[in-house]
């Protein structure tokens, strides 16, 4: 079996270039980035390919040595609601394919999608050029959709059938934790054996326990950082953070909000802040840079996700890896991406004075946020990019010789 030279990555609904955090891009987005530097790092040529949403972006872009990103031409060159996209997904393996035809024969060995828009076109393109499948969900429908509130849509069926298509075509499914990997068989019936587990890295030069960011010290400072949505639960924060300021008015409390609003506008976050009598204590500030967001952490007492639903959770490593506890639901991925009682505590569900309590334990026991500090620092150094890369390239090789 030759090396693995060339993979192509289907990312075709957001780009690994965009700024996590604003509209619909986040951990995925750094996970496709930061996977594919570390593919290229191992002598492996990445062609990642996106949908043009500028008519400013150019056909080709060369973000490091080993990577390209084709921004491809599919619809109107500007964002749209992911909701309109499946009816683009022809057209977006037909652009792909376009690319494709102008190289040599077997110029990608195997191609790695990215989500079940890119998984369905994943699917049509692995045949039409007799290589491999494999495939990263990220996010499924079918446990989306376990977690709905009242008022809220639900994934539509198309996706629940795209992603079936899927998990029954590809030749490996690359889940994030044993969590999800459970998730895939109980939900859509995948076979354990086309399962490969590969935890996500965390980029270790740029997240690590130097200086916070300048201007910010005083307090007890908690930090959330994600898309402003009810998934991703800030809305939690805010008021367990009200109730504690209400019983415990002499703990100085700080809440710093890093991220943009998406998906429903229904999602009325600043409201909450006003009438919950929080704008004195809530900063909210737009998505920032990487080496920007982990000054930020650096700043914070804790890093808060009160998520729903996460495959994983990258911020809570990314966190972790600049020192700072992580305070996070007991669900998915973040059951492995925070070490409880070690690096950070997991709390069951998101009843308000749960999450109230816990603030309030890290703020009393300094000795206890000492601890996780240090915890924090010595679990997330177990993850690095390199080690994904390396698992990532293992399941290559058997999607490659199960062909």
């Amino acid at each position: 079996m030759p090396p693995i030279s060339r993979v192509a990555f289907l990312s075709l609904h957001t780009s690994p270039l965009e700024q996590p955090g604003s509209g619909d891009a986040g951990g995925m987005n750094v996970y496709v980035r930061s996977l594919a530097s570390a593919l290229a790092k191992s002598g492996v040529d990445v062609e990642i390919f996106t949908r043009a949403v500028d008519p400013g972006q150019p056909e080709v872009e060369h973000p490091e040595p080993g990577i390209c990103v084709h921004n491809i031409q599919a619809g109107p060159r500007k964002r749209i609601p992911k909701e309109q996209l499946p009816s683009l997904i022809h057209h977006m393996a037909d652009e792909v394919d376009a690319i494709r035809a102008r190289q040599a024969q077997g110029h990608y060995q195997l191609i790695h999608s990215h989500y079940w828009l890119s998984g369905v076109a994943g699917l049509h393109l692995a045949r039409a050029w007799q290589v491999p499948l494999v495939h990263t969900m990220h996010t499924m429908a079918r446990v989306k959709n376990q977690h709905l509130h009242s008022g809220e849509h639900a994934e539509p069926e198309n996706r629940e059938q795209g992603e079936q298509c899927v998990v029954d075509g590809a030749a490996r499914l690359i889940a994030n934790t044993r969590a999800e990997a459970e998730e895939l068989h109980s939900h859509y019936d995948a076979s354990p054996a086309a399962i490969d587990v590969v935890a996500p890295g965390v980029d270790l030069d740029v997240f690590s326990p130097e200086v916070p960011v300048a201007g910010v010290s005083g307090g007890f400072h908690v930090v959330f950082a994600g898309r402003m949505q009810r998934l991703k639960g800030p809305h939690i924060l805010v008021q367990a953070a009200a109730m504690l300021r209400a019983r415990r008015p002499d703990i100085p409390l700080r809440l710093t909000l890093l991220g943009e609003q998406s998906g429903s506008r229904q999602y009325d976050l600043g409201s909450l802040i006003a009438t919950s009598g929080m704008s004195d204590v809530v900063t909210r500030l737009n998505a920032v840079p990487r080496e920007e967001l982990a000054a930020w952490f650096r700043a914070a007492d804790v890093v808060a996700m009160p998520s729903y639903s996460e495959s994983f959770g990258l911020v809570a490593l990314e966190a972790q890896a600049c020192g700072t506890p992580v305070l996070a639901t007991r669900v998915g991925g973040l059951a492995d991406a925070v070490d409880d009682g070690v690096s950070g505590i997991l709390v069951d569900g998101h009843r308000i004075t749960a999450w109230a309590s816990a603030l309030e334990r890290l703020y009393d026991d300094v000795a206890l946020r000492t601890a996780l500090s240090l915890g924090a620092r010595r679990h997330a150094s177990a993850f690095g990019w390199d080690s994904a890369a390396r698992a990532t390239l293992a399941s290559y090789r058997k999607a490659l010789d199960a062909g």
